[in-house]
């Protein structure tokens, strides 16, 4: 039913604008008790044998929405409702900025993917940990990711992101350092590991006892990911998030041509291969020392099983989210449960890293 009404209703308003118009709709329900309780009660992963643990936190599922979505932090019920075993709130910058011009979203819907160039638009870390600080009618399990502020120059970009981090780390299960996104002037400069090693060090001690993460992006050379990998393992970080959109075309289909040459960042299907070819990589490099987390083409459970194999141990989605519709993790979930048993599995433990080249 979604599907239909994607294809002959949604995708002919402005991308943006819809995006707009569903966050509200998710606010809303997150303040209604009655019903944010009741779908969760229908639509929440309960199975006992999708239960994951990851850097001491306890996840109902492993599939989990990744952040892009839920920017500010308003509709973090109401997405747990729907069945995303976590959620991850941002990107957050420490102070407000209204992101890049609009338009800066864009669909390619003949290759299930999206372009964007929002540029960490958000209200700011202030305004999010008043919102995480509500009690929560339903449970959530919240990661909070964190960026530059694009006005904050490049010299002061580590006390930018420790002030976000003091600022959140507190009201978060697990705190994400974002240093992949290609729509915040040389951002991506961070991951070199002697700009990133004493980024992650100050923002770990910022953090706390909060799991630190950090996320990296796809166009990565592969000594690059290697070397990441490798400063996971000496700083003890609590996981590697892979990836973030890339800035490659690779693969597109002539019908999303136009769309195609918009700049930003490019999520969905067109990253798949990338991104189950990176983490990869890093499972190869540090084994089950580094939890990994793997975010990119995911659009079924066949995605999900195969990344869950590839050695990652939470999944995320959002491109998907925006062409399966509001009952995706549920689906997905509810398959994970049949496939598991199907295959002779009591926990989607056994699963983790069982094929890893």
């Amino acid at each position: 039913m979604y599907r239909l009404l994607f294809a002959q209703v949604l995708r002919r308003f402005d991308a943006e604008t819809m995006h707009h118009m569903t966050i509200r709709a998710l606010r809303l329900l997150s303040v209604a008790p009655v019903a944010k309780r009741r779908l969760y009660r229908r639509f929440a992963p309960r199975d006992e044998a999708l239960r994951v643990q990851a850097f001491g936190v306890h996840f109902p599922s492993p599939f989990g929405l990744a952040a892009g979505f839920d920017k500010d932090a308003g509709c973090v019920e109401a997405l747990a409702a729907f069945g995303f075993g976590h959620v991850e709130v941002g990107t957050i910058t420490a102070h407000a900025q209204p992101g890049n011009p609009r338009p800066r979203l864009f669909r390619l819907v003949s290759d299930h993917a999206i372009v964007n160039r929002m540029g960490f638009n958000n209200a700011g870390a202030d305004a999010a940990a008043r919102r995480l600080r509500r009690p929560r009618g339903v449970p959530a399990v919240v990661g909070v990711n964190i960026g530059k502020t694009k006005v904050i120059p490049e010299e002061l970009a580590v006390r930018d992101y420790v002030a976000a981090a003091r600022r959140l780390a507190p009201l978060a299960d697990y705190l994400v350092v974002n240093v992949s996104s290609p729509n915040t002037p040389g951002l991506r400069d961070f991951q070199a590991v002697e700009l990133l090693r004493p980024l992650l060090r100050e923002v770990g001690r910022a953090a706390g006892r909060t799991p630190l993460l950090v996320k990296i992006a796809p166009d990565l050379a592969d000594e690059d990911v290697d070397a990441v990998a490798d400063l996971a393992v000496e700083i003890g970080l609590a996981g590697v998030i892979a990836t973030n959109t890339t800035i490659g075309r690779q693969g597109l289909s002539k019908a999303d041509a136009g769309v195609a040459a918009e700049t930003g960042g490019l999520s969905g299907r067109p990253l798949k291969a990338r991104s189950l070819e990176v983490l990869r990589r890093l499972r190869a490099r540090v084994g089950d020392r580094v939890t990994l987390v793997s975010v990119g083409g995911v659009e079924n459970v066949d995605d999900v099983w195969e990344r869950l194999l590839a050695g990652a141990t939470l999944v995320q989605g959002y491109t998907g989210f925006v062409y399966e519709g509001p009952l995706w993790a549920w689906r997905i979930n509810r398959a994970l449960s049949r496939r598991l048993r199907r295959h002779g599995y009591t926990s989607i433990r056994e699963v983790i890293g069982r094929v890893t080249t």
